[in-house]
């Protein structure tokens, strides 16, 4: 199964493409940026050892309830860290067909300051630079569809420090971590979100927010 530091995907799949289901809790708005991602519930998307093993061990980490995946994105964005922790652990290098078992033929944005190599037939671009430079391409990628930050928690805080992210979704699962990587390392008080719905999935407490402007 699938994760990449966001979000879950069952390898199980493969040759199925993605899930058709109609998702839950998702406004039926087009043209979304949202972060969706799993986490435990003090807050950790990874151990520190960068490994998601304690999510495939909660019972439904590997094989998700349907409604827990943002099938209207078009676009997907990642950072470095999250896309190199995919190619190493689904060796993505030498089984490329495993690139398009979870992103299909959607654009890929990865943020970078390094250079990184890319599977075959998969469409990444590659992008440096503040998220406010380059987020009118992933527009333009996207047209009326949404745009989904896979992670990491940082650019997904990079988003939100431009007035860009405009929902999170959440599956929280019954695990604590001692450390590893955050899920959102910024301060964000309680009058920038908005519940929209919060729902049992499971073991996972699915909560999704609207972003709401300052002031």
């Amino acid at each position: 199964m699938l994760l990449i530091l966001g979000e879950v995907f069952s390898p199980e799949c493969a040759g199925q493409g993605l899930p058709k289901i109609e998702p839950r809790g998702y406004p039926p708005a087009m043209g979304r940026i949202l972060f969706d991602s799993a986490t435990t519930f003090n807050g950790w998307i990874a151990d520190t050892n960068n490994s998601l093993t304690w999510l495939f061990a909660v019972e439904g980490g590997e094989h998700p309830d349907d409604g827990l995946l943002p099938t209207a994105a078009t676009v997907l964005v990642e950072g470095s860290t999250t896309y190199e922790w995919l190619l190493n652990e689904f060796d993505i290098m030498n089984h490329p067909e495993k690139w398009h078992e979870f992103h299909a033929d959607r654009p890929t944005f990865v943020f970078t300051t390094r250079d990184l190599p890319a599977p075959d037939g998969a469409g990444i671009q590659f992008v440096r630079g503040a998220v406010a430079e380059v987020l009118p391409s992933i527009r333009e990628a996207a047209g009326d569809g949404d745009i989904w930050v896979v992670g990491g928690g940082d650019l997904a805080g990079q988003f939100f420090d431009i007035g860009a992210l405009d929902s999170i979704a959440l599956s929280i699962a019954p695990v604590a971590l001692d450390g590893g990587a955050p899920l959102l390392p910024r301060r964000i008080e309680s009058n920038r979100l908005r519940l929209v719905s919060a729902e049992a999935h499971g073991q996972f407490a699915r909560l999704m927010y609207d972003v709401v402007a300052p002031g």
